[in-house]
């Protein structure tokens, strides 16, 4: 008999301020068909004044045990994947636990960027699988509108705030059916200079230069090379697909599900013609959410998971590529 990990419960959240591609070129040098050409993007959520990261990964949270059928109190462990915490410390999960009511297990942030949720899910796995945890709540949550520099034309399009959570429970089965299936993850950060936003403290060795750009708010600000992302981003997650597949012995033709990181919809036709996979069996949710950072795969999840799409038995592949560079995947059988 073996432990496997299955997600019996799934939660959305997003803020109601909408940002659309029309009222974004009053603030900065752009145009809708600018923005929908390059990025596929045609609006994003915003984070209201006074809310918080925390905010957002309580909703939808609360979303995930009402489905789940459970309150905070059958939780044993609670992980939020996120870029943009409320604070330094404590974390942000500590704050979320708070919100919802609960106390005394163990609540943990989860730092990979875009990668995040993929890296907690893996995680969460293997953590459930020796046993430690019965039941935990994994949380993609991010305000990315913070970090953004609102004078940069190709990088505040391109980013949206959100929420998105599961509820995970360990069962013990002779049945190889269901749950997680498994994970693959990297990071070479050699290429981190590629894509980041530094803080105040700097990023750099004893004696070199910290030089780091700010939004207008004075807060550190996204900076990326874009083409030079966007190739390596087609690359690492074409490869890890691979990778993942044929580590747990599935045919690509065997996945039902492509759910992807919401970054940019070439990218995302990419990786989908690669597969050789329909784009209808794709998760598209960057033209409404736009990049949601550590929130984009659980948010995504949700879209699908609301419209009733998936059936049990179904293999769901969940990818990203993130800032580090950090890139994983991992593979789901639903059971839901």
């Amino acid at each position: 008999m073996s432990v496997q990990t299955h997600i019996i419960g799934v939660g959305g959240y997003l803020p109601e301020r909408i940002l659309s591609n029309e009222e974004l070129s009053t603030m900065v040098d752009t145009s809708d068909a600018w923005i929908r050409e390059r990025t596929g993007i045609t609006q994003r959520h915003i984070v209201s004044e006074g809310q918080q990261t925390s905010d957002l990964g309580a909703a939808a949270a609360q979303q995930a045990l009402d489905d789940a059928g459970i309150s905070i109190h059958d939780i044993d462990a609670l992980l939020v994947a996120t870029t943009t915490p409320d604070m330094i410390f404590p974390s942000t999960a500590s704050i979320v636990q708070y919100k919802l009511g609960g106390k005394g297990f163990p609540a943990w942030d989860i730092q990979a960027v875009c990668s995040g949720f993929v890296y907690g899910l893996a995680q969460a796995d293997g953590m459930m699988r020796s046993g430690m945890f019965k039941r935990v709540l994994l949380i993609g949550a991010e305000s990315m509108s913070r970090i953004v520099d609102w004078t940069d034309r190709n990088t505040c399009v391109l980013f949206g705030d959100g929420s998105g959570a599961v509820v995970l429970e360990a069962v013990a089965t002779d049945s190889k059916e269901g749950g997680v299936i498994g994970s693959v993850l990297h990071c070479d950060g050699s290429y981190r200079h590629l894509l980041m936003a530094e803080h105040r403290y700097g990023g750099n060795a004893p004696g070199e230069k910290v030089d780091f750009r700010v939004d207008a708010a004075g807060v550190a600000a996204i900076e990326m090379k874009g083409n030079e992302v966007f190739r390596m981003a087609v690359k690492k997650l074409g490869e890890v697909v691979g990778e993942v597949l044929e580590k747990h012995g599935i045919k690509q033709s065997d996945v039902d599900w492509l759910i992807p990181h919401q970054a940019n919809i070439r990218i995302l036709k990419a990786t989908a013609k690669k597969m050789k996979m329909p784009e209808e069996y794709m998760a598209l949710t960057v033209d409404q959410h736009a990049n949601t950072s550590a929130a984009s795969v659980p948010l995504a999840l949700n879209h699908l998971y609301r419209q009733g799409k998936f059936k049990t038995g179904n293999i769901l592949l969940l990818e990203a590529f993130a800032g580090g560079f950090a890139w994983g995947a991992n593979l789901v059988r639903w059971s839901k």
